[in-house]
């Protein structure tokens, strides 16, 4: 225990530093303004959006009235984290479960500086632990925690299952970053019907011996996700060629989900600056 709460506090210091005022205005002005609450009906005028008007008032008064919708002031971010047995995997610094977990506590900072509310949903192939959305450092810890010390229950993936889990919790519009490798495959419709309702981005974090399968002669590797042993000849270049192929399709598929979702999305490298591509990301989006 006393190793994981000093991991936390790792973690903490590490993102609280980074997470900067400059950063945290970022993180708001990307999001607000997308929340609206009805507020008011009133009768029509001219300039209206003819898409507010509330039909049943309309016919109980026989004289057009709208909807008024203001905004809503407080933001909700959901982080769906894929704790699969893949998300191990790293050859540089740290594995790609690392690097997530710091991202998350990034923007689980930069929320809670902002008087926003943050919840956390931890997935397999399943639903493995659900942390409803809250506010205060307190509640970040035991975010990050649990980011550093759950084990996972299951090895395999599916994105699936979480972003619908997500759907059936979170009844008003949320910010939503799903965290994962994406090699799952079957998940377009669910990034579909999320998009349309919530503002989704996925962040694809990465290992870049994934990217590039280096040349060191035969290697025993285990599948993270099935725990098979096998024997693969690095010096190979049709081997070699595979795993890059693989990885490339893993990552057209991701950027093609999501585009076609409407969706945005973020691609991290264990070893980048995940500071620089969040707020890259961030500008880009309230730009838009």
């Amino acid at each position: 225990m006393k190793e994981i709460l000093k991991k936390v506090r790792q973690i903490e210091i590490k993102t609280k530093r980074k997470t900067n005022s400059l950063f945290m205005g970022e993180y708001h002005s990307s999001f607000q303004g997308r929340g609206m609450t009805f507020s008011e009906v009133r009768p029509y005028q001219f300039g209206d959006d003819v898409r507010n008007i509330d039909w049943n008032k309309t016919a109980q008064f026989n004289e057009p009235y709208v909807k008024v919708f203001e905004e809503e002031r407080e933001l909700t971010l959901m982080l769906l984290v894929d704790i699969s047995a893949s998300q191990n995997f790293g050859t540089r610094k740290q594995s790609k479960r690392q690097t997530v977990a710091e991202i998350c506590a990034t923007l689980a900072f930069s929320s809670i500086a902002n008087n926003d509310k943050v919840g956390l949903i931890l997935f397999s192939d399943e639903v493995e632990l659900y942390l409803p959305p809250g506010k205060g450092r307190f509640h970040v810890l035991r975010i990050i925690r649990e980011l550093v010390e759950y084990e996972p229950k299951h090895s395999k993936t599916d994105l699936s299952t979480a972003i619908d889990f997500m759907l059936r919790t979170q009844k008003r519009k949320v910010i939503t970053f799903i965290l994962s490798d994406f090699t799952d495959s079957n998940y377009q419709k669910s990034i579909q019907i999320a998009a349309n309702k919530h503002d989704v981005t996925g962040i694809r974090v990465y290992d870049e011996k994934e990217q590039f399968l280096p040349n060191i002669g035969l290697v025993n590797v285990i599948d993270n996700e099935t725990g098979e042993m096998r024997m693969i000849n690095t010096a190979s270049p049709k081997v070699r060629k595979y795993y890059e192929n693989y990885y490339r399709k893993v990552h057209n598929q991701f950027l093609e989900n999501f585009s076609k979702a409407g969706a945005g999305t973020i691609e991290i490298r264990t070893d980048d600056d995940y500071i620089k591509a969040l707020l890259n990301y961030f500008r880009s989006h309230h730009a838009a």
